[in-house]
Parts: structure tokens; C-alpha cells; sequence
């Protein structure tokens, strides 16, 4: 519950943070203005600090189901200490990755996009981005997933107790909506990763990141949604604090 929670909670944030660079790249196409803000670069490196948090939740999320199926008896690692421990880790480790990118002048102001993000072209710190933001959570998760499927499949064909595998097999369908969640990343990600690799070779068209924010604030939305709709400790928890706050206002009248 608190793994899954830290991922609604790195969604929401890095949804805010987008539509916070959504409203000053607005309000400056109103004014007709073309210069940044003094808080634009570091919009920028929080909005890298949102993805990155985002994808090592949901890596998180899939290290602790592989545990709980592989090792059911190793119950240190399932305590709630430990859970905070490691969603710290994560945050501390997303604020640190970006610093890089921060203090190396990587994240620019582009005047075409009124945003401000790392030009698209190829540096070392571009390939250190892609990898350790992209590239190492997407293909952990995949590799822990497939590691999982086999491991069921074995369990099935043993003799193993029925409780066993029936948690094996539950924790196996967590894994697969947390691959469904990649998937849609990675599908409506695609301009995105488009444009960042034509940045590598050639100069990727105007408006780029323009374009790229639309197939991502979608992906964000949807991701939300299967969120809520599949996760039902969340949605119990959400619903629970609605239907409360009525009934907190109705008894204060009376």
C-alpha cells in the first residue's frame, strides 16, 4: 500500500510540476513574451526529478513484489521501516541524479517551446539522462516481470501449496498493471524519445517539446486513471476521505 501510494504520490507531482511549465509557457505566449522566469531551470530540474522518482517508484513497486514471491520469508523487507526507508532512497536518489544536469548548464531556455529543458543534442550528460532515468527502471522492471512469469510457471507445474501459489500468481498481476503502466509510457513517449534522438544526429523540428508535453501530459492522465481504477486499497482510501468530509460538514451544522 505504501509502495503504490508513493507512485500516485510521484505522479501527481511530476503532473504539477508540468502544469505549473504548462502555465508560464501560456502565459507568456498571451503577452507575447519570449524571456524566462527566474525560477525556469529550475522547473526544468524538478521536472527531471518527478520522471525519475516516477519510474524508480514503479521499480520499487516490482523489486518488493519479486521479494514477497521469491523470498516470502525474508519479512524485514516487507516492514513499513523499511518501505519508508527505500521510498526515501528513491527521492534522495532522484534529487541527486539531476544535479548533474543543473549545475553543467544542460538545461537551457528555449524561446520556441518557452520552457526550459536539456537541448537536444549529444553530450555525455544527455546519454547519463536517458540511462539512468529511462533506461535502468524500464528495463529492471521488464527483467524482474519476466523473471516472475517463469518462476510461476515452475510453481505451477511443482507441487507447491495452494496459498502459495496463490500469492505468487497475485503478485505476478501487480507486476503485469505496473507493465501496463510502462507500456503506456513508453508508447505515448515515443515523440518525446523521437525528438531527443534526432537531437543526437540532426536539428529536431520547432516546437518539439511542445508537441512531446501533449502525448505526455495524456500519458499522465491515463496512468492516473488505471491508477485509481486498479489499485483498490487507493481507490478505498480516496473514496473513504470524499464520503468523509460531507459528513464532517453536515455535523458541524447541526
Amino acid at each position: 500500500m505504501m509502495l503504490i501510494g508513493n507512485s500516485c504520490v510521484a505522479e501527481l507531482f511530476l503532473s504539477s510540476v508540468i502544469l505549473w511549465m504548462t502555465k508560464f509557457t501560456l502565459q507568456n505566449d498571451l503577452t507575447q513574451n519570449i524571456n524566462p522566469d527566474s525560477l525556469c531551470i529550475y522547473r526544468g530540474y524538478i521536472v527531471y526529478v518527478g520522471y525519475c522518482a516516477q519510474n524508480y517508484s514503479y521499480l520499487l513497486q516490482a523489486i518488493y513484489r519479486y521479494i514477497v514471491v521469491i523470498h516470502p520469508t525474508r519479512v524485514f523487507w516487507q516492514s513499513k521501516r523499511v518501505q519508508i526507508l527505500l521510498i526515501s532512497l528513491v527521492w534522495i536518489t532522484a534529487i541527486l541524479y539531476a544535479f548533474p544536469l543543473l549545475f553543467t548548464g544542460e538545461i537551457v531556455y528555449i524561446p520556441a517551446d518557452q520552457t526550459c529543458q536539456m537541448s537536444l543534442h549529444l553530450s555525455a550528460i544527455s546519454v547519463y539522462n536517458l540511462c539512468y532515468s529511462y533506461i535502468i527502471p524500464i528495463q529492471g522492471i521488464i527483467f524482474i516481470y519476466l523473471k516472475l512469469v517463469r518462476y510461476v510457471k515452475e510453481m505451477s507445474k511443482r507441487a507447491m501449496p495452494a496459498n502459495l501459489l496463490s500469492r505468487a500468481q497475485r503478485e505476478l498481476r501487480m507486476v503485469y498493471r505496473i507493465m501496463i503502466l510502462i507500456s503506456t509510457l513508453l508508447a505515448l513517449g515515443i515523440p518525446y524519445a523521437t525528438f531527443v534522438l534526432m537531437g543526437y544526429f540532426t536539428q529536431p523540428p520547432g516546437h518539439s517539446f511542445r508537441i512531446a508535453y501533449v502525448f505526455v501530459c495524456i500519458s499522465l492522465l491515463i496512468i492516473m486513471l488505471i491508477l485509481f481504477n486498479g489499485t483498490d486499497p487507493v481507490r478505498l482510501s480516496l473514496m473513504k476521505q470524499i464520503n468523509r468530509r460531507p459528513n464532517t460538514v453536515i455535523a458541524g451544522r447541526t
